[in-house]
Formats: structure tokens, sequence, C-alpha cells
């Protein structure tokens, strides 16, 4: 018994020792706490995206998840609006969501870090058209009145932005009318022979199968490039609550594999992709779809390049507007995977 006595001593003075030596468990913070465990158990990921050029990368994403041939299980929101997702985004009740640019900055800010951006999805998406023969480049806009859409958000930033690189005030040199949306626009177009106006793809090659004689005169996606300035002009965007990436980071990042393989699908199946478009009522009818394809500038940057892309680009709407982008550039968190 005394043996045994002694034995159970030594055991805990080592037990004691040991303790003594070791770092104590770090306390609980309440970033450890609001920050969920990640977790890989399935889960049904709800995307949202708006109709128009933001969605149309998505489709064969959507048609296989329809067939269950995904490796995620998604459900599926389109809509013709950002601010249906804004708030589901903020609310938790959407995971992923294809917004404009601008839209993601802005959200950022507004939900504390709530949300971050996986990819650029959409370049330069606007064009100025016009039924004559009189516009060339932006220089040539000078005196002319040109009817848009967008007023407050990218599209206009992006014209004022371009106007003053080609030497034009935008309040002097050039009278903007601003419409309600595309529909008003397509009317002036309609009815004035001589009207210019700025559209949007795929609504672009809607107003030309409805206008004779309308025509692609500037895109301003090409304008900008030409600055080479070392952004893009970066129409939309895909964004992720932060919250939904650190609990399921597996089923993240294989989002964004079947995402970019459904955005090269689009780019080089476009016939059978048009198809799908149409079918989803993003573009009225497959041969429109297939035309307006080329000029949606649908693409799939991310990680770095994404970062210098898309920051370039809010600084300059930031100078433009600071609340176009919330009122402050995104810190470098808002950045998923750069």
């Amino acid at each position: 018994m005394k043996k045994l006595l002694a034995l159970i001593l030594a055991l805990a003075m080592v037990f004691a020792l040991c303790a003594c030596g070791a770092k104590p468990a770090p306390a609980a913070t309440a970033t450890d706490t609001a920050t969920p465990a990640p977790s890989e158990e399935p889960t049904t990921i709800r995307v949202g995206a708006m109709t128009g050029s933001t969605a149309m990368g998505m489709v064969k994403l959507m048609a296989d998840s329809t067939a269950k041939t995904t490796q995620n299980t998604y459900a599926f929101t389109l809509d013709s609006g950002a601010t249906t997702f804004v708030s589901a985004l903020a609310k938790g009740d959407l995971d992923i969501a294809a917004v404009p640019s601008n839209v993601a900055a802005t959200l950022y800010k507004n939900t504390k870090g709530g949300v971050q951006v996986m990819a650029v999805n959409t370049l330069g998406v606007l064009y100025i058209v016009e039924r004559g023969n009189t516009v060339k480049g932006l220089t040539d806009l000078k005196g002319k009145k040109v009817y848009a859409t967008g007023q407050g958000a990218v599209p206009e930033y992006a014209l004022r932005y371009l106007l003053k690189q080609n030497g034009l005030d935008p309040d002097k040199d050039v009278t903007i009318q601003w419409c309600a949306d595309t529909t008003e626009a397509l009317s002036y177009i309609s009815k004035d022979a001589s009207a210019i106006a700025m559209l949007p793809q795929p609504f672009v090659t809607v107003a030309m199968s409805k206008v004779d004689g309308l025509r692609v005169a500037v895109s301003l996606n090409d304008e900008w490039q030409k600055l080479n300035n070392g952004s893009k002009l970066v129409t939309g965007v895909v964004v992720v609550r932060t919250e939904f990436a650190k609990k399921y980071p597996q089923q993240t990042e294989k989002f964004l594999e079947e995402y970019k393989t459904s955005v090269e699908y689009t780019s080089t199946n476009p016939s059978d992709a048009a198809k799908l478009i149409a079918e989803n009522k993003i573009v009225p009818a497959a041969p429109i779809a297939e035309k307006a394809l080329p000029g949606c500038n649908i693409t799939f940057i991310s990680g770095t390049e994404m970062k210098t892309a898309l920051s370039g680009f809010l600084k300059i709407l930031s100078d433009i507007n600071p609340q176009a982008i919330g009122g402050a550039l995104p810190d470098d968190a808002f950045y998923y995977g750069a």
C-alpha cells in the first residue's frame, strides 16, 4: 500500500510540473466567438445574379446544378436589380452573388467586412451607339447630346472619367440626358435619326434588332484599355459572405472552380451558351444572346490580378465620388484569396 501511495504522489508531481511548463490556453475573444468553425458538411449554396451580362457566365453552372453534376449543391436566384441581393446578403439569406463592382465595395463598408469579392466576372459593357456616322471616338461627342442610363452608378462615373481623359468637360462640352431605363433611351433613338446614346450590352444588341441602322460607334472598354492606367473597367464582380467563406472553405473553393469552368464554357461555346441564356430569360432570344456575347466582356479574374484591376478602378470611382463606393476604399481583407 505504501509503494502504491508513493507511486501516485510521484505521478501527481509529474503532472503538476507539466502543467506549470505548459502555455495557458488563449482566452476567447469576440472575434473567436463570431468566427464559425470550418465545416465540410453538405450545404446548399444560395447564389444570386443580376439578369444581363453579370449572369451570362453562370448559365452552364446553373444547368449543371439542375442536372446534379456539380460538386456543390446550389440554389440560384435571378433578379433585374442589385437591391434584392444587397439586402439578402446583409441578412444572410444569400451566400454568393454577382453584383456591380461599386455595390460590392459599398456593401463591404456597410456590413463592416461582411462580404468579400471573389472574382471579376464582367468588364466594360458600355457602348456609344448612333444611327449615323458622326462619331468615331469620344472626342467627337463635343457639342452633342448623349442619351444615357445609369446615373449615379458605374455608367455615369465611367463616362465622365473617360470624357475628361479625352479632354472634354462632361458638364460643359457634352449634354448628357439621363434616362430612367434603357427603354426610355431606345424611344429617343427610335424617333430621332441623329440621336446618340450610351447603352449596355446585351441591350445594345436588342436595340440594334429594333432600330434599323443603329451601330456601335465606341466601346468604352476599349477606350479604358487605351489609357493603360493599371486598372480595368470592372462592371461586375462575384462576392461571398465572409462568414460563409470561413465556415465552408472547401465548398467556396469548389464554387470558384465550377464557376470558372462555366465562364470558360460560355466563352468557347457561344451558341450553346446562348440557348441557356435565353432559357433563363436573361436575354429574349438565343440569336440575340449569341450576337451580344462578344460585347459582354464576360471574364473570370481572381487573386492578385483581381485585386490590382478592381482596386485601381475603385480608386478612380472614389476620386470622382467617394460615396459611389461607400465613402472609403476597402482594405485588403475585401479581396478574397489575394
